[in-house]
This record gives structure tokens, sequence and C-alpha cells, in this order.
């Protein structure tokens, strides 16, 4: 009992989803049972119909009964039409907020969920696995509760109608209920293990698709080809499995129930011959008997069905109890207005995994209002980790940073964010339009305020050239538009933004002569009156800092202006410099 308890307690979670929808279940339910029961009464009426054509020989009664059993079925075909409708519906919604309620809490995870999941996999579980659930919902409940109707229903109408045939129809039962017993377990873990298959295969498919041009440059297809063909025969393999387990748990089902359907025509043959039945009761019986067989039978695969649907809603709820290592504090405080934009670092530390050593340490820096502070040092010396502490995408190990005086810890996400702008060294489009992807900034704008702020970002003159303008569809990930293109519309959202505080992630680096001198161009308006963190990979672009901070190995060595550390001949930045310039 207590497996059977947990194994519905993924399914039991649905409930305050399905709860608004409470009195339209219930209607659905109620003609659900109309359209059971009159699917019952069918064998009833097809008695006294062959009992008047074979036994009494009636025209007139046969007529009527013809008749009646029209009006069973158009009740019946009604009933139907009911419940599915609302069924069918109701489901829907259910599991449209169910994945919108998933998507909206993996939106909001902490960028350290996603570097140890694929996305595709993320995917998969948004639509294979909430796919199972609302097929559970929306046909599973309904044939359950049918097929139930059906068992009870048929049961008894057995009973009514010849006891000792009954008696060999519900012989089978325990065989079968022992059978779903024995599957039903080895059925759910093979459907875990399917689903968990699919997502790791479109995960890598996901990956592969998002890196084409790294694939295609390298002449990686065949390899690429080669392990999505091995993780699809890892999941053939488990899914060839499952497949048998099902074909075996339902062949011994059916052999059983068609088994007690070959003993009752035996045994009530034996009966109408010996004068003890008639042929219009013996086929009604074969009718109920055929129904309880078939709900058995149905029961079984629906069984099955179940145990999938159970794996399905562990692996979403899952997600769901995932929460975001970076949180909102319990009591927030609000920044000061008009936002200044001072940034310190207060004995900074940072390490991605607990039982890993400091990637940062001992960081103490101070950025006053308006001022642009460049992280410069060799690959891997914390530049970009630095960085990524401010917005709080990760939280700091120890120390702490503050925003005109407020420990950053002490704002809320949303209230913190708003106050940066961040200009990544390869920005990311949406696959929609120039307008959009510059509104993305603030839905809210107006179409003047975005047009300001492509102007602001020096991308209006190429937008002019576009032939459908600010409303040129840029492709996923902004593929129509060249690397400059791109810049320019991810300054430009920063304007329409109009943050206090940005962070530059060496916007310049990857451009051409042209490209660079309209997104420089950009980048001296922007900074203007910001305070700005630059994080440098090109020394040669931190002359307009007023402040330079060399990294090594995770800490500060040295701190000044570009020509300060220059003057440095025997310090980090002036060898730096020397070898890259």
């Amino acid at each position: 009992m207590p497996k059977a308890s947990l194994s519905l307690q993924p399914l039991g979670r649905l409930l305050p989803l399905v709860r608004p929808y409470g009195g339209r279940l219930a209607i659905a339910f109620v003609f659900l049972v109309i359209a059971a029961g009159a699917g019952l009464v069918f064998p009833a009426v097809m008695r006294f119909l062959l009992d008047a054509a074979f036994e009494q020989r009636d025209r007139p009664a046969l007529d009527r009964i013809a008749i009646m059993l029209l009006a069973v079925f158009a009740v019946q075909a009604g009933a139907n039409f009911v419940q599915v409708y609302l069924l069918s519906s109701s489901t829907e919604r259910i599991v449209a907020a169910l994945r919108a309620r998933t998507f909206a809490h993996l939106i909001r995870l902490s960028p350290a969920f996603f570097t140890e999941r694929r996305t595709g996999e993320l995917t998969s579980r948004l639509s294979s696995d909430l796919g199972l659930l609302q097929s559970l919902l929306g046909t599973w409940v309904s044939e359950l509760s049918r097929q139930v109707l059906f068992l009870l229903g048929g049961a008894l109408m057995m009973f009514v109608t010849n006891f000792r045939l009954t008696l060999t129809t519900l012989a089978v039962v325990p065989v079968v209920v022992g059978a779903a017993i024995f599957f039903g377990r080895s059925l759910r873990a093979a459907s875990t293990s399917v689903q968990d298959r699919i997502a790791e295969a479109m995960g890598m498919a996901d990956e592969s698709f998002g890196a084409i041009r790294t694939v295609q440059s390298f002449n990686r297809e065949a390899e690429e080809t080669r392990r999505f063909g091995a993780a699809l025969k890892e999941l053939v393999g488990v899914a060839v499995t499952r497949a048998r387990t099902r074909a075996l748990f339902f062949s011994v089902v059916g052999f059983v129930a068609f088994g007690a359907v070959a003993a009752v025509l035996w045994q009530g043959g034996t009966q109408v011959l010996a004068g003890k039945l008639t042929a219009g009761t013996l086929v009604a019986f074969l009718f109920y008997a055929l129904f309880v067989a078939a709900a058995v039978g149905s029961l079984a695969t629906l069984f099955g069905n179940f145990q999938e649907a159970v794996g399905a809603a562990t692996r979403v709820w899952e997600l769901l109890d995932t929460q975001p290592s970076v949180r909102d504090p319990e009591i927030p405080l609000s920044l000061p207005a008009p936002l200044r934009g001072a940034v310190c670092f207060h004995d900074v530390s940072f390490r991605y995994q607990p039982n890993q050593p400091d990637v940062v340490q001992g960081i103490t820096l101070t950025m006053a209002p308006g001022e642009i502070v460049a992280l410069v040092g060799r690959s891997g010396a914390g530049k970009t980790t630095i960085a990524s502490l401010l917005p709080r995408f990760w939280d700091a190990s120890g120390g702490s940073i503050t925003l005109d005086g407020i420990d950053i810890r002490d704002l809320t996400l949303d209230t913190l964010r708003a106050a940066i702008g961040i200009v990544p060294q390869e920005p990311v489009l949406f696959s929609g339009t120039i307008r959009e992807n510059i509104a993305y900034a603030n839905p809210r704008a107006s179409d003047a305020d975005v047009l300001r702020a492509a102007r602001a970002a020096h991308a209006w003159e190429f937008i002019t050239r576009l032939p459908d303008g600010m409303d040129t569809l840029v492709g996923e990930r902004g593929v129509k538009l060249s690397g400059g293109q791109r810049q320019r519309i991810a300054i430009a959202r920063v304007f329409l933004k109009n943050p206090a505080v940005v962070i530059l992630d060496e916007a310049t680096s990857s451009l051409d002569t042209e490209s660079e001198r309209y997104v420089e161009q950009a980048l001296e308006e922007l900074l203007e009156g910001r305070t700005t963190l630059i994080i440098a990979h090109r020394l040669s672009t931190v002359r307009r800092a007023d402040k330079v901070v060399v990294l090594d190995a995770g800490q500060i060595v040295e701190t000044g202006t570009h020509a300060e550390l220059l003057g440095r001949e025997d310090g980090v930045y002036a060898r730096l410099y020397a070898i890259g310039g």
C-alpha cells in the first residue's frame, strides 16, 4: 500500500490546477455515466429483439425494439459529445497552465542550472512529458471511468442475467489483477528510461543544430550523425524492452480474458441445448461478458499508460521543485532615486561548486558614479566571473557587492537587473523584427522611443537601407544581420533600457573596421555618464577607461590608469600590453 500511495503522489499534485475546472469535469462525469448506462442497456434491448424475432416471431414488437435501440444509440452519442468536449477543453487549459508554469519556473532559474542541463532536454520535458500528462487527463481519466462503469455495470447485469455463467466469467479477474501488479512496475521503469533517452537524444540534436556552423566548418556532420544514431540506438533498446513487456502483458491478459469468453460460450451453449436458456438471453450475456472482458483489457492498458504518466509527472515536478541558487530576499530594499550608480566590491570571493577552489578571491574594487573601469587579464583570470556577480547571475561565495551603498543581495533581482545594462561580445537576437528586438528591453516603449534608441546606437544607418526597415525579420539568433549590425541593435536595447550601470564585454573585438567605427561611436554615447565595467580582451581598447584593474589567477594584482600601468615596466599589465597590444 505505501508504494501505491507513493505512485499517486505526482499526479495528486495536479489537483490545484484541476480544481478550477471541477464543475465542468463533474458535468462531464455525469454525461459519461449516461453514455456508459446507454451502452449497458444495449445488450438487454438486443435480448428482447432477438427473442421477438426468433422465439416469439412478433414483427410489431421487433419494430418497436429496433426504434428503441436507435434511441439508445442517440442518447449515447449525445452524452459522449458533451463529456468529450468538456473533458478535452478542460484538459487543454489545465496542461497549458502547467506548461506555462513550468516554463515560467525554468526561465527564472539561475544560469548555474542551465550549465548542467541541455536545452533540448528541457524542451523535451515541456513537450513529451507534458504531452503524456495531457493524454492522461484527456483520455485516461475518461476511459478509466468508462471502463470501470462497464466492468461494474456489466458484472451486475451478468449476475442478473445468469448467475452460473457469471462465476465462470469473473474467475479470470484475479489473474488479470495479478498480471497488472507483476508487469506494472517493469512498465513504469521502462517508460521512465525511454523518456530519459528521448530527452538525451533531443538535447544532443538541439546542441548540434545550435552550433551548426561549427559542426560544418570542422566537417563533423558524420560524427554528429553517428552520435545521434548511437543515442537513438540506446533509445530503441529501452523502447524495445518496454514494448516486449507491454506485449507480454497484453497477450497474457487477452488470452485469459477471451479464454473465459470461450468457456462461457461452451457452458451457455449447453444450457440452450438443455432448454434452460433462450438464445436472446445467451447473446445478451455474451455482450455483457465481452463488455467486462474489454473493460478488463482496457484497464490493463490504462494501467500501463498510468505508469508512464506517473514517470512523466515525476520528471515535471522534479523541474518545478528545483530551486534557483540565486533568490530574492525575504524583505527587499529599494534603490534610491535618482540612482547614482556607485558600485563597490568588498573582499569578494566566488567558487562555482562548494567542493572546488575559489576562482576569484579577495576582490575589493570601487567604481564611482559615471566611472569607466576595465578588467584586464589573461584568459581564465576571472574577468567574466566578476562581471557576472554584479547582476547576480551567480552569488558571491564571500564578501559583498553594493550598489549605491545597498548590498545587492538585499534587492530583488528585477530591481537590481533593471539598473544594469549588458552589451555582450556575442549579442543574441530573437527571431522577430528589428523593432521587436530593440523593444525587448522595454516592451511598453513607444515607437518613438525605439526609433530614438536605434538612432543613438547608430543602427538607423543600416536599418534605413533594409527593404522592410524596422520590420525586417532578423532570423533565428539574428543570422540575417552582420556582427556589427547585431552589436548596434544590442546597444540600442541598452539605450532603451537607460540603466545607471553598464557591463561591456568587449563589443568590438571581432568586428571589421567600418563596423567597429560605428559601434565605437555608439558606445561613446552609451557610456556617457554611466558607471561602466568593461571586460577587456584587447588591451588597446582600455584607453577610454578611467581605471584599469589587472587580474591574475582570480586576484587583483594591479590598479591604475592605462598610462600609469604602462609606466611600470616590470608590471603584469605592461607585459600583457607588450605581448598583445
